[in-house]
């Protein structure tokens, strides 16, 4: 009964672990996938999200020439004393017909600060394009990162797993030489399909990285990639507080956004302003009588300021929104600088942690291992050790991969707060 339950263990352990590497198949060796900088390019080509966000842009840009000109001239038609008997519109056959062209002026400088404000809109439509693009970078780097990372764990687990043939080796040499009881075998052999349903998860947090991947490229979730080769290097020199500062206030499309923001409101408030001297409007008419010209009037028409009780609300509304934007201003500018050194902090600390698990914990524990190992072979060290001893080694491997996908996940952060790839 025992055996026939550990066969068809067997067999379902082996089915799941034959559909993972079929699943595996998805991916190409080299090609689209194996290098981050064509992903870059690809997303920035085909996203759709960016794309909508570059035709706001142009929409935004193509308002800035409307908002300064002039309005639209008015034409007007009359027909006077048409005769009750002989009821006609032909403009020959009534008492006179009147014909006027009025054409309205903006004075004060008002088209100007009309243009202003739209220039300021389309500035803030090309600022949030910047930055959705920004984001966008950031997010496939991500992702990227993610499916290096699975795939680095894979690796590892991988490699883990050989040692627990080894170990699982090295028990059942022991147990048939009757030096150790049948539960040695019976704990390797555990450890190495608890290590193949842990390939099973690394390949599916793969395949979830690679669909979202896709998915920012602008591709279907299902489209194959190749698995990617190398994280890009990290910068070799210290990254100087005062420079990223520097490149966060220059660069920032954030920043930009809200100081075109901050113009916008300036240039509405003076617009509003203005308002309360009066436009200009010129009319001209000619008075057909007949089939001839008898007359011309000419008429100058602006509006009478009498609200000013309304205006004046709306210059403090102006005012006010100005003031806010200014204050909006200020306080995004703290926040990025407390988030750019936040960032370089975890950056740098976890650098620190990355130099000392690669030069100091990872040997321990692979000593360890092996100290553990030969004292199991030699019968002074118990099975349990031994089986603490690899899990550790596991276990310091795939920290080394987390804080390297952690501490790239923080570089990709300082790259999208500053603007420039560091």
């Amino acid at each position: 009964m025992r055996r026939g339950r550990s066969y068809r263990h067997l067999v379902s352990g082996l089915l799941v672990l034959f559909a993972a590497q079929a699943q595996a198949k998805a991916y190409l060796p080299e090609g689209l996938g194996d290098a981050l900088p064509p992903l870059l390019q690809l997303a920035e080509e085909q996203n759709p999200e960016l794309r909508a966000a570059s035709e706001e842009s142009a929409a935004a840009a193509e308002r800035v020439q409307p908002a300064g000109a002039l309005p639209d001239p008015m034409l007007a038609v009359e027909l006077r004393d048409i005769p009750a008997d002989n009821p006609t519109l032909s403009p020959s056959a009534v008492g006179s017909t009147r014909y006027q062209l009025r054409q309205t002026f903006p004075l004060w400088g008002k088209r100007e600060l009309r243009s202003a404000g739209a220039t300021s809109a389309a500035a803030v439509s090309q600022a949030e394009r910047e930055a959705l693009r920004l984001t966008l970078r950031a997010k496939v780097k991500t992702a990227y990162a993610q499916f290096y990372t699975a795939q680095s764990s894979y690796r590892v687990i991988d490699g883990i797993k050989w040692l627990a043939l080894g170990l699982q080796d090295v028990a059942q040499t022991r147990y048939v030489a009757g030096l150790v009881p049948q539960q040695d075998v019976i704990k390797a052999q555990a450890e190495r399909w608890s290590l193949t349903n842990e390939l099973i998860g690394l390949e599916a947090e793969r395949h979830h990285a690679a669909g979202q991947l896709n998915v920012l490229l602008g591709r279907e979730p299902e489209a194959i990639l190749a698995l990617p080769k190398a994280l890009p290097a990290l910068p070799a020199e210290y990254l100087r507080p005062y420079l990223l500062q520097v490149a966060l206030l220059e660069n920032s499309p954030l920043l930009a956004g809200m100081a075109a923001q901050n113009q916008a409101a300036q240039s509405n408030a003076e617009l509003v302003r203005k308002n309360r001297y009066p436009d200009l409007t010129v009319g001209l008419a000619p008075i057909q009588k007949g089939n001839r010209l008898d007359a011309w009037d000419l008429m100058f028409e602006v509006d009478i300021p009498l609200q000013q009780e309304t205006r004046r609300a709306r210059e403090r509304e102006a005012a006010a929104m100005t003031r806010a934007t200014e204050a909006r201003k200020q306080a995004l500018r703290n926040e990025l600088l407390n988030r750019l050194n936040e960032t370089r902090i975890t950056y740098e600390t976890l650098g620190k942690q990355h130099t000392l698990m690669v030069d100091t914990l990872l040997p321990q524990a692979e000593l360890a291992y092996q100290s553990a190992l030969a004292g199991y072979q030699t019968g002074k060290v118990d099975f349990a050790n031994v089986l603490d001893a690899q899990r550790q080694v596991r276990k310091v491997r795939l920290d080394i991969v987390k804080i390297e996908l952690d501490r790239y996940l923080q570089l990709v952060e300082l790259e999208r707060l500053t603007g420039k790839d560091l």
